[in-house]
């Protein structure tokens, strides 16, 4: 039996392929310092996992409503409204199992065959991956380096608008670049998706890990609050990347046609796992501060040793788990011009183990510099400094 030819449309998360290959040198003794995946090890608040014992323990492992259970609709329609000055309630919610779902069913639910889709490239590669594998042309848009940080390609935007796209990913605060955008920015954006009657979504991943002032989002602009999907996950400020807990919240219209695909693929959210998220929005801000006050120590470092190194230059970004450093000098004193082999071979011979930005989508053709993502979530401050020495230390007998 031959596979659906629609599966080969189908992408993947490489950053798993790059834990795995972390993982076979782990198991043959190789110290690993996992600097490749946005996974967090810092424990669940214990408000959170009180919660979900108790919804255990009551019963609540059966199927529920297809939406979410009314309580966490609730919470966050409030908590997602009040962080963003709009009036959101139970109906303008979907729960979903994980933060990445709302990706899928919004494509599946909302555009058409050879419709085309501008998303953020390098960006999370699940927007490409979807909008190939139900049938969209996918068009993206990069950004540009600048001495403030990287900011939005308006160019490619722009062309992708006059392609005919309609519809738009939007991740302020991005995974892997840390790029955030300033007010003018969002503003432009906003505009244009207004003038050329789109609908824009903001995957709002990191909108809670902000290190300082407040988080923006888009919704919140004059115009978008009918055009703007949030997604929504309780991954990151809470520390539940395995229980696989989100929302979709926006337009009741296109609420609706998500929850309809969730009945067709999961039937529901884990139940009693949306009872800890309840507690979770409803926990003290010292349980979720401790979590973003530990981040901040690690971008802080590793920001700071990355800028001591010769031919890297780095941003510190405002939240989020990575820093995204140009290392294109680097590469070339050290004698690498392919990205892929620079990193295998910092692996093999140092144990420091990160992604390269291929790994975030196809690059561009006007791209002539080179990156890599560091994730600091998932490393403790000891290990960062350890790996960073020996990443240094590698980097001078190269370039001896």
């Amino acid at each position: 039996m031959s596979t659906a030819k629609r599966m080969d449309l189908l992408g993947s998360e490489t950053a798993f392929a790059v834990s795995a290959e972390a993982a076979s040198l782990a198991s043959k003794g190789t110290k690993i310092y996992p600097f490749h995946l946005g996974d967090i090890n810092l424990p669940t608040p214990i408000s959170v996992i009180k919660a979900a014992q108790v919804g255990i323990d009551n019963g609540k492992t059966g199927y529920c409503p297809a939406p979410g259970i009314p309580e966490l609709r609730e919470a966050l329609a409030k908590d997602v409204g009040s962080a963003r000055g709009l009036d959101y309630g139970l109906n303008n919610v979907s729960i979903q199992p994980g933060g990445k779902p709302s990706i899928g069913k919004y494509i599946a639910a909302m555009m058409e065959k050879e419709d085309i889709v501008l998303y953020p490239n390098p960006g999370y590669p699940i927007y490409e991956s979807q909008i190939e594998f139900y049938g969209g042309i996918a068009c993206p848009y990069g950004y540009i380096n600048t001495p403030d940080g990287l900011r939005l390609d308006f160019d490619t935007i722009e062309n992708g608008i006059k392609k005919g796209a309609k519809h738009i990913f939007y991740n302020n605060y991005n995974n892997p670049t840390g790029a955030s955008s300033p007010d003018k920015e969002m503003e432009r954006l906003a505009k244009l998706v207004i003038d050329n009657d789109m609908f824009l979504i903001s995957d709002d991943a990191y909108f809670d890990t902000l290190y300082e002032g407040n988080p923006k989002s888009i919704a919140s602009l004059p115009g978008m609050y009918d055009r703007t999907l949030t997604m929504y996950t309780f991954s990151k400020k809470f520390a539940m990347t395995g229980w696989r807990l989100g929302g979709a919240i926006g337009p009741e219209k296109i609420i609706e046609q998500i929850t309809r695909l969730n009945v067709n693929m999961e039937s529901c959210t884990t139940h009693f796992v949306q009872y800890a998220g309840v507690a979770g929005l409803k926990a003290p801000k010292e349980e979720t501060q401790e979590i973003l006050d530990e981040l901040r120590g690690r971008r802080d470092m590793l920001v700071e040793i990355l800028n001591r190194i010769d031919g890297v230059e780095v941003h510190s970004p405002e939240a989020g788990f990575y820093v995204f450093p140009k290392i294109t000098e680097l590469m070339k004193d050290c004698g690498f011009s392919d990205p892929e082999e620079f990193r295998k071979i910092v692996l093999k011979e140092t144990g420091v183990s990160f992604c390269g930005r291929h790994h975030f989508g196809r690059p561009l053709e006007n791209e002539t510099d080179y990156y890599i993502r560091l994730a600091f979530s998932g490393i403790d401050k000891m290990d960062l400094e350890e790996g960073m020495q020996l990443l240094n230390l590698w980097i001078n007998k190269r370039r001896n």
